[in-house]
Formats: C-alpha cells, sequence, structure tokens
C-alpha cells in the first residue's frame, strides 16, 4: 500500500509540473497514510515537482516532523499537518503557486463562474491572514479554518490549497482552479466580464463535474501527456480509462 501511495504522489508531482504548476524547488503534495497515524507522504524540499522518485519521497508525522527518509522538509509541511489533522475525509493535499491564480488574487475580485471550470466551487475562500509562507502549527490552523469543508482556497498573493479523498482530486482542484482563474483574468484583461453562467446552471455543472470518475481521467491523462513528452510508452487509453460509476 505505501509503496502504491508513493508511486501516486510521484505521478502529481509531474500531473501539476506538466500542467505548468511547478515553481522551481517550491511547491508540495502529500498523501495521507492508511492506518490512522496520522503520518502522511510528502515531496521533500530541494527538488521539483517532477524530480519525485522512490527513494527521496519523505514520510512525516502528525504534527510535521520528517520520520522518514533523508532528504529536507519543506518549511510550509504545516498546511498539510493541520488540513490533515482538521479534515478526516481528505487523504491528499496540494499546495503551489500558479501565476493565473496569484495574479488574480491581487485584483481583489470576485471569482465568478465565467468558464465551467469554475463551477466545481461551491465557494472560494481567500485566506487573508498573511501573504508570507505557513511556517508553524498556528498558521496552519487558520489555513486549515478558512479551507473549512471546501476543496480549495487561495492563498493572497502567494498560490493555491486543495485537497481531496484522494491525490486524482486534489490534483484535480489544483488544475480546474488554475483554469479558471486564467479564464477570468482573460475576461478582466478585455474590460471584465459582462456574462457569467446561470446560477442554476453553474450548479447542475458544477455537481456533473465533481467525480471521481472524472478526477482519475483526467488524473490518468495528464499521466500520460507526461510520458509522451519524455519517450515513454504509452499504453492504448481503452486500457485506462475509468468508467462512471
Amino acid at each position: 500500500m505505501t509503496l502504491a501511495l508513493k508511486k501516486k504522489l510521484i505521478e502529481a508531482g509531474r500531473v501539476l509540473a506538466h500542467e505548468g504548476q511547478g515553481d522551481y524547488v517550491a511547491g508540495h503534495v502529500t498523501a495521507r497514510l492508511p492506518g490512522g497515524s496520522g503520518h502522511f507522504l510528502m515531496k521533500p524540499a530541494g527538488i521539483g515537482l517532477e524530480e519525485m522518485n522512490e527513494d527521496n519521497v519523505i514520510t512525516c508525522d502528525a504534527s510535521g516532523a520528517r520520520i522518514g527518509g533523508t532528504m529536507p522538509r519543506h518549511n510550509e509541511v504545516f498546511i498539510h499537518s493541520e488540513v490533515l489533522r482538521a479534515r478526516p475525509d481528505v487523504n491528499a493535499v496540494v499546495h503551489t503557486h500558479p501565476s493565473h491564480v496569484v495574479a488574480f488574487s491581487s485584483l481583489g475580485k470576485p471569482f465568478l463562474p465565467v468558464v465551467s471550470d469554475a463551477t466545481i466551487f461551491d465557494e472560494l475562500p481567500i485566506f487573508e491572514e498573511t501573504t508570507d509562507l505557513i511556517v508553524d502549527a498556528k498558521r496552519g490552523a487558520a489555513v486549515a479554518k478558512c479551507l473549512g469543508k471546501n476543496n480549495a482556497l487561495i492563498l493572497r498573493n502567494h498560490g493555491i490549497v486543495t485537497c481531496g479523498e484522494t491525490v486524482e482530486e486534489a490534483v484535480y482542484y489544483a488544475l480546474k482552479l488554475d483554469k479558471a482563474c486564467k479564464v477570468q483574468l482573460y475576461a478582466e484583461w478585455a474590460g471584465g466580464p459582462k456574462k457569467v453562467g446561470d446560477a442554476g446552471d453553474s450548479k447542475i455543472k458544477g455537481q456533473r463535474n465533481r467525480r471521481q470518475d472524472l478526477y482519475q481521467n483526467v488524473f490518468n491523462y495528464v499521466c500520460r501527456c507526461w510520458s509522451r513528452s519524455n519517450g515513454e510508452h504509452v499504453a492504448p487509453v481503452c486500457e485506462t480509462v475509468v468508467e462512471k460509476k
């Protein structure tokens, strides 16, 4: 189980990097280990998201202390430890610095359903307590409180935090949030959105686009893209598509 989860975390890093969410060696993703210990796997500090492998992924305990692996731990581990502590329904957390989201957060404007990707966010909290790094448990707990029961929030002028029951779900929210902010930025640059999605339509679209099969298929698709871009063999699509339950 641990090895399979580690491999999934490695794939998550590749997916995020392939979709433009790498920030040199910044950004991190975690996955809760089963068993109720509160321990979780984490990308180590000092490397890019796409550079994780089975030997360098680290393990942290519920307080954020490194208990496994030899590479250094990110000082923003408390985003992950405190969200996982506050949300027993969550098994994976992503923190990255997508440029479109950071730029959008500086405008101080409401997040609107300009594009369907935005409709999956019933609420989008903005954490404004600080624009600095989240380097202690108190600040991590404040982020978790701001997140509430949502799957994503924006750290103003900083980045995003997304989470999910699975690694695939947490990554899906990260990708969709960046795209939604990107499209709204385009509209703002053109003078501001004049028409947005109807509230009723947005609710229906949001519900339709929050599905585990969709999280899995998007994740698998970007994994295939990453593999092809690196000259690797890609299995036929008919062997990888997940059917809707």
